[in-house]
């Protein structure tokens, strides 16, 4: 079901910190203004990698902070520049039943605008979660907000709502007992969602201009937090990773490509480099090689236990780094051994 409504005004702020205790963005920047886009989950293509230099080590009141902004509610996503905004999403209200996009300047942290929904999905979920867990995704013009309640936004980036989408109308049976968190991806013209839970699960593929369904995918019944990774020649794949299965999937079409069967994570999710894509698993990572034009990928190696319960591994300049509850590990992403 697709809405274009008017949002509601940015009124209540004040009520809202009182009830909730104002979350902090504490923003570290750089000797000089003017920080890389970081458009979406993990930064630029999934990376987790910004080109940054110069950046502060040390944080305290007086040191390696510009600014604070309070914010209205409690939000778990990562928030995201583009053009120098940043735009970053919050939950207030009874049971969280109200959801915020905010836009902040990057540079001075000056509030742009706000605007403000109700929720039309469940709201229960684990106390660690919030229903501001997914991290919105930008192109730099329109900003993609996905809620745990099943409710997505697009807003340009000055504010204007240009449509609103309540998935729960069309798939009442979503169920959001523990948290979803998984991040929506952009993929040109389509906005990809995970919307994998315990009852009415799915992947779809949304028409960027209008809000409308494109394809939908079913998956298995299962909760999970893993966030798409785009991959392949052209951006020409998005890959979902299940506990059982990774499926790469033409984000234009919604067809399947190709499927690789294991075990896996849930929550880490996967990453790429070095014409690999390494899959987590629950004691170790799975390196794909995929070629273009072949049916599927093929095994490199496994190994390289550098995972840890919740944390996502990195892959830079051909090193995978991992974090656990209580080491930061690398190891070589040629053959997974630990350095």
């Amino acid at each position: 079901m697709t809405r274009n409504l008017r949002a509601w005004p940015a009124s209540g702020g004040l009520y809202a910190r009182r009830l909730l205790a104002s979350a902090i963005l504490a923003l570290a920047v750089a000797s000089v203004v003017g920080a890389a886009d970081w458009t979406g989950f993990r930064g630029p293509g999934g990376s987790s990698v910004s080109g940054e230099t110069g950046l502060p080590t040390k944080w305290s009141k007086t040191e390696g902070l510009r600014y604070k902004v309070a914010l209205p509610g409690r939000g778990l996503s990562n928030p995201v520049i583009a053009g120098g905004r940043i735009y970053l999403t919050a939950c207030s209200g009874y049971r969280e039943n109200r959801l915020h996009v905010l836009c902040l300047d990057e540079g001075t942290g000056k509030k742009l605008w706000e605007r403000q929904f109700t929720s039309t999905g469940n709201t229960s979920c684990h106390t660690m979660t919030n229903m501001a867990a997914p991290t919105p995704v930008t192109d730099g013009k329109v900003v993609y907000a996905l809620f745990a309640t099943g409710d997505v936004a697009a807003i340009d980036r000055d504010g204007t709502l240009l449509w609103y989408r309540s998935l729960v109308s069309d798939h009442p049976r979503i169920s959001n007992q523990v948290g979803m968190a998984a991040s929506p991806v952009l993929v040109g013209k389509v906005l990809v969602l995970p919307m994998d839970n315990a009852v009415d699960s799915f992947v779809a593929g949304v028409d960027v201009t209008s809000g409308k369904t494109l394809w939908r995918l079913n998956r298995p019944r299962e909760i999970n937090w893993v966030t798409p990774l785009v991959v392949g020649e052209n951006r020409s794949a998005v890959l979902y990773q299940t506990s059982k299965v990774a499926t790469a999937i033409d984000p234009v079409s919604g067809r399947v490509l190709w499927t690789h069967e294991g075990s896996f994570t849930t929550i880490p999710s996967p990453m790429q480099g070095d014409g690999m894509v390494f899959l987590t698993g629950g004691s170790q990572i799975t390196a794909l090689r995929v070629r273009q034009g072949e049916p599927g990928p093929a095994v490199a190696w496994q190994g390289a236990r550098v995972l840890g319960g919740f944390a996502s591994p990195v892959y830079h300049a051909g090193k995978i780094y991992g974090l656990s509850k209580v080491a930061l590990i690398c190891a070589d992403a040629k053959d997974g051994k630990e350095l």
